[in-house]
């Protein structure tokens, strides 16, 4: 979600623009009965005393690919660094836009121009001191056609950049462009003073970076774990907490053993672990647990330049074979939502007319005839000019949710004649191999999504090439037009009216089985204080949990 707000303006937007821009936050929420986070157990004593020390080790099920953000594409990746670098701009707990690395900024009264003030006497870790120049430098680097990114887009949006002086930086757009303002929010800056002149993409700073963040990079083991140290000055304040390690852990019943045996202070937990696994005086009296729904989804995606799947009505027959309530009750627990488009339940982008694939495995039978495939009465399998249809899901390794999923998936296939078997990949290998370069038949994944509705890099039929997010070949020209509608005005109903009829078009279109949509069920040591939940999240102010001196326990790690 973009918010321009008057609160952090010299001089406020044009009143229209300013008015819808807050009634989409409005309506963003407000009908989102579950949106603020629940504490189920114990929670965090606020009346004890800050104190800096002792370390936080989460567990992870994937390792980084890529510690400079704009070249990497994984969640891993993105959780490390963003405790590296900063934006412009980031959003508070409630989800308004406010400075991080800019103390303020003004937008023209056509919502053109953007001016940012940028904070003064900040420096990068090394002591050099941070300026327009590294702004400059983060953006000439993201548009550059050398560098790899699938996040370039917003910024090819900018006609003109300038650098006023040492601490103003001045945008100016073409063409109204309405998740401007929080784009630059997603750009990390980069220390032009160490990357000018280099490839960017071969650089020591991808595993050894230097940014401005509330947390410096110590020690990166490979297949182990990623120790962050606490920048004592950081512009923020220091950090209480003196180390973070995220553990690389790819199972997720292992990474509960150890959360068990003290290993491990935060992960998220499987539904089961959540409902039945915790649900013991031993946890209750140590950790403290968390739900809240997340901006997210589930899906099966298609490789549409597969022969099997370009034919609509064999992609609908599948989405008809495969109950999704089951996997929600079986596979989440109930923790979560059927799913039907990119956009999730009870937001204002999201269309609750789009159509819904109903369990149907007679209807499934009916389309996949009417496409040529026939049941072979000797091994119950379908056939088409000879070929059995047979085909392989992929995933990442150590995701039990989608393992399990998946077995669903494929056991409700073969009712139908289908023959699907199950590859599970280590991350950063099922991302270099298998998705950039669209080794694959059809992938079971998940998708993390803005809080603005512009999802151009995922759909609009020019991002299909190497290392792009349109990686399953999805090409239709209704939808590419409503993209550019939908991010070309400030308009709140010309833009829900797009994004619906986007959220509609790919439901029926159907390049991915949309499953659901998960809540996020966090555990975390009791140990830890200081933790606030919001409509963000819980770890969004992760610099300012602490431990009591009397409970600290991990002093340093090396």
């Amino acid at each position: 979600m973009k918010l321009f707000t008057k609160k952090f303006l010299k001089r406020p937007l044009d009143p229209i623009i300013r008015n819808a821009l807050l009634i989409t936050l409005i309506l963003f929420f407000t009908n989102c009965s579950t949106n603020t986070p629940a504490i189920s157990q114990k929670t965090t004593d606020t009346n004890t005393t800050p104190a800096y020390g002792d370390t936080l080790v989460e567990g992870t099920i994937g390792e980084p690919s890529n510690l400079i953000p704009m070249l990497a594409s994984d969640s891993a990746s993105h959780a490390v660094s963003g405790l590296i670098f900063n934006g412009l701009v980031k959003y508070d707990p409630n989800l308004t836009i406010v400075g991080d690395l800019a103390n303020n900024w003004d937008i023209s009264k056509d919502g053109l121009t953007i001016t940012f003030h940028l904070k003064k006497n900040v420096h990068w870790t090394d002591g050099v001191k941070f300026t327009a120049n590294d702004v400059m430098f983060g953006y000439q680097t993201i548009i550059s056609p050398k560098i790899p990114t699938p996040y370039k887009e917003d910024f090819l949006q900018v006609k003109k950049a300038e650098i006023i002086d040492d601490y103003t930086f001045k945008v100016t757009y073409a063409k109204p462009f309405a998740p401007a303002l929080i784009s630059w929010g997603n750009m990390p800056i980069l220390p032009k003073h160490l990357l000018e002149g280099q490839d960017v993409i071969k650089s020591p700073l991808t595993r050894n970076p230097v940014g401005m963040g509330p947390y410096i990079l110590e020690k990166w083991t490979n297949g182990e774990n990623l120790i962050l140290r606490s920048n004592h000055d950081y512009f923020e304040g220091r950090p209480y907490i003196d180390n973070i390690m995220y553990k690389v852990i790819p199972d997720s019943a292992t990474m509960f053993l150890e959360l068990s045996t003290g290993g491990v202070d935060l992960m998220d937990l499987t539904p089961i672990q959540y409902s039945r696994q915790t649900n013991t005086t031993f946890f209750k009296n140590n950790f403290q647990k968390f739900r809240y729904p997340v901006f997210a989804y589930t899906y099966m995606g298609f490789n549409l330049q597969h022969p099997f799947f370009k034919d609509i009505r064999v992609r609908q027959a599948i989405a008809h074979a495969i109950d999704k309530q089951e996997i929600i009750d079986v596979v989440l627990f109930g923790y979560g939502s059927t799913a039907t488009g990119p956009y999730v339940p009870n937001t204002w982008p999201y269309a609750p007319d789009a159509m819904e694939y109903r369990f149907d495995p007679q209807k499934s039978l009916q389309l996949l005839a009417e496409s040529g495939w026939r049941m072979n009465k000797n091994d119950g399998i379908l056939y088409k000019d000879g070929r059995p249809f047979e085909f392989t899901i992929l995933t990442n390794m150590g995701n039990s949710l989608r393992i399990r999923t998946a077995s669903i998936i494929q056991y409700r296939l073969k009712k139908i004649g289908i023959n699907v078997k199950i590859r599970a990949v280590e991350w950063s290998t099922f991302l270099s191999e298998f998705i950039n370069k669209k080794r694959f038949t059809a992938v079971l994944l998940g998708w993390s999504i803005g809080l603005d509705p512009d999802q151009y890099d995922i759909w609009h039929s020019s991002k299909t090439g190497p290392g792009q997010l349109n990686f399953v070949s999805y090409s239709n020209g209704e939808v590419d037009k409503l993209l550019e509608t939908g991010r070309r005005t400030f308009d709140l109903n010309e833009r829900k009216k797009a994004y619906q009829s986007i959220h509609k078009i790919l439901a029926h279109d159907i390049p991915y089985i949309f499953l659901y949509v998960p809540d996020a069920l966090p555990i975390v040591n009791n140990r830890f204080k200081g933790i606030k939940p919001a409509p963000i999240g819980i770890s969004y102010n992760i610099n300012k949990w602490y431990v009591p001196e009397n409970l600290q326990r991990n002093k340093m790690i090396k």
